[in-house]
Parts: C-alpha cells; structure tokens; sequence
C-alpha cells in the first residue's frame, strides 16, 4: 500500500508535467520575461540547497526554501508591475520543473537527490496554489469579490495554510513510500516543520508575489536576500548540529577502543533503537534523544576496572547494571548532551514501569544484541527474541519487545539510515 501511494504521487506529478510541457510548446510562452526571471530565482535556489545527505536522517523537508518560494511566488502572481499577468497553471508547472531541474544538475551528479520525490512534491504543491489562485485571479472574480485590501491578503492566508497542509502530506506520503516509517509520525514531524522555515517560505512567497505586483521584476533579488541570508544560517545550524552528532558518536566509540564493549555494539544499538522508535511513531526530536543515549548507553563501562566479558550488561546482576546506568548518565552530562539523554542513559537499567520511552527502548535492543553477539544463542535472533520475551514481565516492556521483533522480521536494520563512525 505505501508503495502504491508513494507512485500515485509520482505518476500524477509526471503526469501533469507531460501534459503542462505539451501546452506549453503548442502554445508558447506567454510572458517569457517574467518566467525567465522566476525561472532563475528558482535555479539559484535549487543551486544554493544544501546536499540532504550531509546530516543523517530523512531528506531535509525543506531543502530549497529560496527555490520553494520563488516557485510559491510565481504561482500567486497576477500582476507585474501593476499590468495584470497572462500566464497559466500549466505554464507556471513547466517554469518550476524546468527551473528546478537546471538547478539540481549538479546535485545529481554527485548522487545526492532524491530527484523524483523532490519535484513531484514540488509539482503537485505549486500546482495547487496555482489552481486555486489563478483562475479566479484570471476571471476578474477575486478583484470583484475581494478588491486589494485586507480580505485578498486574508484570502492569500488561507490559501498559503492549504498549501502547507498539501506540502506536509505529499512530503509524508512520499517519506512513507521510501522508508517504510508510519505516517502519523511522519505526518506531525512535517506538520511541526511548516511553523519553521515553512512559515517563512509561505511569507516570503506572498510578498515576493505582492511586491513584483507593484514595483516590478527588479522586487525579485530584494525580496530574495533575507532568505537567502536564513537559508545559508540553517546549513550552518546544521553544519554544527552534524559535528555535535559526531563527536558523540566517536566518544561512544571511547568503550571499543578501550575493550570494553565489541566493535559496532554502540552503532548498531543507535540503528536498531531508531527504527524500533520510529515503528512505535517517535517524533523527530524524541528519535534524536534515542540515538544519542543508544550511542552513549555504554559509557560508564569506563568506570569498570574489570570490563564485563564481552561488553554485555544485559546479562549482570541488577544492582550492578544499574551502577554503570547511573555512572554512564553523569558522564553523558558532563559531556553537555541534552539532559533528556543523559536520563535516558542513566535510567536504562531500571525494571521498565519506570523508564522514559527511550530508556525502554535501549534496554531492550541493548539486550538483543548482547544476547545475539558472541556464543551465547546458537539459535541467533529467534532465540535471543524470546529470552526477552521471557523477561517482559519485570525487565523489558512486551510492546517494545514486539515492536522489535517486527522490525527485525522486515529487515529493521535496512530500514534506518546506520549511524556512521566517528
């Protein structure tokens, strides 16, 4: 079913492309000056995006804010310079693919865009705000009804709130047809994005529409540099945010360098927790907490002057894993992590009627792969799935159990994107 859905989306953009590009070369271009001027606006935005694969984790929802606004803003236009304007839906899908095209070439080159995802969803947005804007626009219907006053711009508000709920449900639509994820969770995560940079990109959609409105094409490069300026801050917030992930990744590595835990228990932990995280519909932020305890989760081992053989915690006394819990979550504090991953840390050993969700979760896939490595299960993961089972009723939580067992069962592990090394 979610395969299905994810082509529907993409059969329906491909199809509305065919048929925009034919009307287009019968017909012709009406207002070439104009859709050059946005065709570049948007180019340069697709140019200046930042690759969607430099921060692990799903494509970034909004990887061309310039790009999605100039497309935004070419779909609400009626007027250039107080002339009213000629140009159609059907024009206005060809501007935007042709445009985004040009400027994802290099991205392609270097294989980092989900190309077709990327434009259907951009397709099928601009499309309809187009639809519900230029009809009524063209027909002299909303001057008669609305005038230029506040009831167009409230009128352009509701449109621009329609056009972000299209947005987010395209975009978790498509995410589900490629991964696997749940929709609802990725349904609010796309939801929450629209009151940040896609607040922004609405807004500046609607002005820069307004502004070529009066003043003309040359409100195009003004209008253009405050977001811009925002989108070169947000690769820098993420620039940080992707070094922060990986000095906690290669300060987990600090227990396999020092022979306490096998190498990639740390990884694979983080990878398995995540998936089993976004199976039980974690938000996004919750999924970062997760991975960031799942990579620390063994630190207070270096507290220990005799390691654990083989690194593996879930099978020592009760009283003594939750000494190294509670070591490890003042050193995952002393290292500045959030402090929800620091109680996650220190709380992984504790029976689970009294864990956050995450912690519950960590124990659990901890344990599997404490129980799968080494010689301890012949069997492998069935018989390592169900010692846990076996302990549901004090140490691990059924739901969590069963939820990793279904992940497990359709491939969990290919389903997330791994934690690189540090």
């Amino acid at each position: 079913m979610r395969g299905a859905a994810g082509w529907t989306v993409r059969g329906a953009a491909g199809a509305l492309t065919a048929a925009a590009l034919g009307h287009t070369l019968w017909n012709g271009l009406v207002d070439p000056g104009t859709a050059l001027a946005f065709g570049i606006l948007i180019t340069i935005g697709e140019l200046a995006r930042r690759d969607p694969r430099a921060e692990p984790g799903p494509a970034d929802r909004r990887p061309a804010p310039l790009a999605s606004a100039g497309a935004l803003a070419y779909a609400l236009l009626g007027q250039n310079a107080g002339q009213p304007t000629r140009h159609g839906v059907l024009q206005i899908v060809v501007v935007v693919v042709a445009a985004a095209l040009a400027g994802i070439v290099p991205h392609i080159a270097r294989g980092h865009v989900p190309i077709v995802d990327h434009v259907a969803r951009r397709v099928l947005t601009v499309a309809f705000a187009a639809v519900c804007f230029q009809p009524l626009h063209h027909s002299g219907r909303l001057e008669e009804r609305l005038g230029q006053g506040p009831y167009l711009v409230l009128f352009l508000l509701c449109l621009l709130v329609l056009t972000a709920l299209c947005e987010a449900v395209l975009a978790a639509v498509l995410a589900r047809a490629r991964t696997g994820w749940p929709y609802g969770p990725l349904l609010r995560d796309e939801l929450r994005a629209q009151l940040g940079i896609g607040s922004a990109i609405c807004a500046t959609g609607v002005v820069m529409a307004l502004g070529v409105a009066g003043a003309g094409l040359w409100a195009l490069p003004v209008f253009s540099v405050p977001l811009l300026l925002t989108q070169m801050s947000f690769h820098r917030i993420t620039a940080i945010r992707t070094t922060y992930r990986q000095t906690i990744t290669s300060l987990a590595r600090a227990t396999e360098i020092a022979g306490y835990t096998p190498p990639g228990h740390a990884r694979r932990v983080a990878a398995l927790s995540c998936a089993v995280g976004r199976e039980l519909g974690l938000s996004e932020r919750e999924l970062t907490v997760l991975e960031y305890a799942a990579l620390m989760h063994d630190i207070g081992q270096l507290s220990l002057v005799d390691p654990v053989p083989d690194g593996a915690t879930a099978v020592l006394p009760a009283a003594e894993a939750r000494r190294i819990a509670e070591l490890g979550g003042e050193v995952a504090r002393r290292t500045g992590v959030p402090s929800e991953v620091a109680v996650v840390v220190e709380r992984q050993a504790e029976p689970y009627r009294e864990q956050p969700v995450a912690a519950r979760i960590v124990r659990a896939v901890n344990a599997y792969d404490d129980l799968v490595g080494g010689d301890r299960h012949p069997g492998g993961s069935l018989a390592a799935l169900e010692e846990l089972r076996l302990g549901t009723g004090h140490d691990y939580q059924p739901e969590v159990v069963e939820c990793l067992a279904r992940v497990l069962a359709s491939g969990g592990r290919d389903r997330v994107v791994p934690v690189p090394p540090g």
